[in-house]
C-alpha cells in the first residue's frame, strides 16, 4: 500500500499541471463520496460547494463559483470530464504555458458560472450545478481557436481536424440547451465562449490569465514570506589576519552532474524518454 501511495505522490509531483488538476478533481470526488456514504453532519454534499442558480444564494456562497468546477455528481461524470481534460489540457500546453492553463481554467469556470445563474434566472429555473465541464470547454475551445487545423488521431476513425472534433461537441450542447439539463449546457457553451475570447484577447496582447496568476502569487508570497533576520551586533577583530580569497570556481559533484544530464535529456526528448532508474533518481533528488 505504501508503494502505491509513493507512486501516486511521485506521479503528482512530476506529472505536470494537467495531472495535478486531474488528481484534485479525483481527490475531491473521493472525499465527497466518503462524506456522502457516512452522512457526516459536518459536510453536506454538494449544498455549500455546488453553484446554485439562485442569485442570492450564489452571492452569499461566492466561493461556489470556483468550487463547483472541482466536484462531480457520479463516477461517469468524473470519468468523461477527466478524459476530455487530459486530452484538451495536453493540446493546450502545446501552445501555452502552465500558468495560462491554470488561469483559463478558473476564469472559464467563473464566467460560465455567472452565465449559468443569469440563464436559469431568465428561464425561471432553480438548480444546483457541479462539474469541470465548463472550465474544460474553455481549455478545448481556446486551443481550437488558436490551432483549428491541428490534426488529431482517433482510434478507428483516423486523423481529424481539431475544429471538427470541437464543433461536434458544441453542436451537441446547442441541441440540448432547452432539455432537462439546460443549465449544464448553458455553462458548457459559456465556458467555450470564454475560451474563444481568451485567445482573441491574447492575440491582441492581453493575457487575461495574468489576473489569476497575480492572485495566486500574492497569496503564495504572503504565506511563504521569510521572517526577517534580527539585527546582530558584530564585533570586528582588527588583529585577525585577512582571510584568504575564496575561489569562485564551483566544481559540480557527481550527483549534480547526473541531475544536469538527466534534465538536459528531458529538454531534448521529454520526460518519457527517461529510464525508471533516472526517474527514481530525480524523485529522490527532489528536482522533479
Amino acid at each position: 500500500m505504501s508503494k502505491i501511495i509513493n507512486d501516486i505522490k511521485r506521479e503528482y509531483k512530476i506529472g505536470g499541471i494537467v495531472n495535478k488538476f486531474i488528481y484534485w478533481n479525483v481527490g475531491l470526488f473521493l472525499l465527497s463520496l466518503f462524506f456522502y456514504v457516512f452522512q457526516a453532519r459536518l459536510f453536506i454534499f454538494p449544498n455549500w460547494l455546488a453553484l446554485n442558480s439562485n442569485p442570492e444564494i450564489a452571492v452569499t456562497n461566492i466561493w461556489t463559483l470556483v468550487t463547483y468546477a472541482f466536484l462531480h455528481n457520479d463516477f461517469w461524470h468524473l470519468f468523461f470530464n477527466m478524459m476530455v481534460l487530459h486530452f484538451s489540457g495536453r493540446l493546450f500546453l502545446t501552445f501555452f504555458n502552465e500558468k495560462q492553463f491554470v488561469g483559463l481554467y478558473f476564469l472559464a469556470a467563473i464566467f460560465a458560472g455567472v452565465c449559468y445563474i443569469i440563464g436559469l434566472t431568465i428561464l425561471e429555473k432553480n438548480f444546483q450545478i457541479v462539474g469541470a465541464s465548463a472550465a474544460i470547454m474553455g481549455i478545448l475551445v481556446a486551443t481550437t481557436s488558436y490551432a483549428p487545423l491541428m490534426n488529431i488521431r482517433f482510434l478507428l476513425i483516423g486523423n481529424v481536424k481539431l475544429w471538427h472534433f470541437t464543433a461536434v461537441i458544441l453542436l451537441l450542447d446547442f441541441m440540448q440547451v432547452f432539455d432537462s439539463n439546460s443549465g449544464g449546457h448553458i455553462a458548457h457553451l459559456s465556458g467555450a465562449f470564454f475560451g474563444f475570447l481568451y485567445v482573441k484577447s491574447l492575440q491582441k496582447g492581453t493575457d487575461l490569465s495574468n489576473i489569476v496568476t497575480k492572485i495566486i502569487d500574492f497569496f503564495a508570497n504572503m504565506f511563504n514570506q521569510k521572517q526577517k533576520t534580527p539585527f546582530k551586533k558584530i564585533h570586528k577583530n582588527y588583529n585577525k589576519p585577512a582571510d584568504k580569497p575564496v575561489s569562485k570556481i564551483i566544481i559540480k559533484d557527481k550527483n549534480q552532474q547526473q541531475i544536469d544530464e538527466i534534465l538536459d535529456k528531458i529538454s531534448k526528448s521529454g520526460y518519457d524518454s527517461l529510464s525508471a532508474a533516472e526517474k527514481e533518481f530525480l524523485f529522490k533528488a527532489g528536482k522533479y
